[in-house]
């Protein structure tokens, strides 16, 4: 008998490349198994899952608006004609078992799931458990997590620690130096600087690296940046007017394996995929966490590894000030960055994906 999972939720890369990463792993273990997404109409998984080889549909949900909002009159005929959507995919394609991984489409995906009688897993990446997964925790069958004491938001019995799952060429970076430098046409006899600020970008990043780029190029190392679609241009200009060789910016960057091939100090969010890949790759970085995160968990995210001294933070309305003149110190201190990335692998989980789908299967 063929198998059919759906895998529900994104928004951001954060809760989509795990949703992939797991969906690969399923078919390692089993290539007869049948995977569809399901996903918020607009959202950046209606682009990145087909990309991945699989097929994805859509959901109108959408958020609510932490302020007032005139979209937010909007919402509960959203919440409906999803949950009727919702139930019309599930009806038709007749899955095994459902996964959710966070963010707009999981919701209501996973909760007509639950109603219709069909295991529900849970892929709960941060280290603060968001709303609507403590909703639908109480009807999921399992629960894997990548922070220890989750018993706190979800039933201890349900709870497996997993790990975050990753894509699988940020496993071993290694070997991938040279490679790397040629790819992004930098120079391997300078320290790099790489500055990500998630698959949207970040603001206050971008602007604190911008102000310090002159100041980080003269010091003698090189800057790679992803600056997220709305910051590109202004990146582009102010390297541009540097006339240096030694930064280069991109809006998005699909090669994060090389990009972390080729960093010796990371500048980056905190969200939780992005704290997992480091743990894998070993890097030592600064987290400047974003301020505005649901019950601030990207917060919670960098602090579960600052107290393990695996990580520097910065918070987001002092990087104006701090964050340039940090990531230099860091870079002149290589006992430092040696003691961070020590540390930062002792807390990564190469088999989270694994672990996840035979979760999974074990539900089926």
């Amino acid at each position: 008998m063929i198998k059919k999972v759906i895998i529900s939720g994104g928004g951001t890369g954060g809760h989509i490349y795990p949703a992939i990463a797991i969906a690969n792993a399923l078919k390692v273990i089993d290539p007869t198994i049948q995977i569809l997404f399901v996903g918020a109409l607009g959202k950046m998984e209606m682009e990145k899952v087909p990309k991945a080889g699989y097929e994805i549909i859509g959901l109108p949900i959408a958020g609510i608006k932490r302020e007032l909002s005139v979209d937010n009159l909007s919402f509960p005929l959203k919440l409906t004609r999803s949950l009727l959507k919702a139930r019309s995919i599930i009806k038709s394609f007749k899955p095994d078992v459902a996964i959710g991984v966070g963010g707009f489409a999981s919701g209501p995906l996973l909760m007509v799931a639950s109603l219709l009688g069909i295991p529900t897993l849970i892929q709960e990446q941060n280290s603060y458990a968001g709303i609507t997964n403590k909703l639908l925790a109480k009807r999921a069958k399992a629960i894997c997590v990548a922070y220890p004491n989750m018993d706190s938001f979800f039933p201890k019995n349900k709870l497996k620690m997993t790990g975050n799952p990753v894509r699988s060429d940020i496993l071993d970076v290694t070997h991938k130096r040279t490679q790397a430098y040629a790819h992004f046409g930098l120079q391997p006899n300078h320290k790099t600087l790489l500055v990500i600020g998630g698959s949207l970008g970040a603001k206050t990043i971008n602007e604190s690296i911008e102000a310090g780029l002159k100041l980080l190029i003269n010091s003698g190392y090189q800057v790679l940046w992803q600056t997220g679609k709305p910051y590109a241009e202004k990146a582009a200009n102010a390297i541009n007017s540097l006339k240096t060789p030694y930064a280069k910016s991109f809006d998005f960057i699909y090669e994060m394996d090389l990009a972390y091939a080729l960093a010796d100090v990371v500048v980056s969010r905190a969200g939780a995929l992005s704290v997992s890949e480091l743990c894998l790759v070993a890097k030592p970085v600064i987290l400047v966490p974003f301020p505005y995160a649901s019950e601030d968990h990207q917060t919670k995210n960098a602090m579960s590894l600052v107290e393990q001294n695996a990580a520097l933070l910065i918070k987001d309305k002092d990087a104006p000030e701090e964050l340039v003149q940090t990531a230099l110190r860091l870079l002149q201190d290589v006992e430092k960055q040696h003691t961070l990335s020590q540390n930062i692998k002792k807390l990564g989980k190469p088999n989270a994906a694994k672990e996840i789908a035979e979760t999974v299967l074990e539900l089926i």
